[in-house]
């Protein structure tokens, strides 16, 4: 399985499936641009510990921090529809390619730090997590401690909200909704091979891990 697991991979490298493959080319964005146009945004993402209802109740994850690449690229695939949710395709309809781009690039610079660096080597996990993580090859672009992917349209994951991880690892097994799904077929093949309390396995030792994702409370809310 990991060796098919590294085909899909390799494959999806080639053909430019990876997320971002298709965002690399809007033009750079602009991160004061970005934090005038994210109204929109705030009420979700600019709360601490907000929770969403769908699919199923969960805390929004945690945006600022993540690269600008990635961010722009997960925007875009709402807007193309292969990522499905309603509330965030309603949202992306209405952004060019610059507005994703302009946001993405405040987040990202949103979550910039002065504080200590993330460790390098998070804790062990448990023996049965850590067979998991090795069946499902995640490191090999997530890096070792899951906070330095190996390419900026990887997302971090290192202590991203583990209801919120766990509701994302689930969509990549849904097929054939209308209103709820993603269709990376790298991912897709990954969490195939998983049960979903597998699955809440993972997602709650890597929520678990020290991470650069954040919320930044909004000026207005605090």
């Amino acid at each position: 399985m990991k060796k098919i697991l590294s085909t899909l991979t390799l494959s999806a490298l080639l053909a430019g499936f990876m997320p971002g493959a298709q965002a690399q080319e809007a033009k750079a964005g602009d991160a004061q641009a970005g934090a005038k146009i994210n109204a929109m945004c705030i009420g979700c993402h600019g709360i601490p510990g907000y929770r969403a209802s769908f699919p199923e109740v969960h805390r929004v994850p945690m945006i600022a921090g993540q690269s600008e690449k990635y961010i722009a690229a997960a925007l875009e695939e709402y807007k193309k529809g292969t990522r499905k949710h309603p509330t965030m395709r309603a949202i992306t309809e209405s952004l060019t390619e610059q507005n994703m781009a302009d946001l993405a690039a405040f987040y990202a610079q949103q979550g910039k730090t002065t504080d200590a660096a993330v460790a390098s080597a998070p804790p062990a996990p448990a023996e049965p997590v850590a067979a998991l993580l090795q069946k499902g090859g995640c490191t090999a672009c997530h890096g070792e401690n899951f906070n330095t992917p190996i390419d900026a349209n990887t997302p971090k994951l290192a202590g991203q909200h583990a209801d919120y991880l766990f509701i994302a690892l689930k969509e990549y097994q849904t097929k054939n909704n209308m209103r709820i799904g993603r269709e990376n077929p790298v991912m897709v093949g990954m969490a195939a091979q998983f049960s979903h309390a597998e699955l809440k396995q993972l997602a709650k030792y890597i929520g678990s891990l020290p991470g650069d994702v954040k919320t930044v409370p909004e000026a207005r809310f605090r």
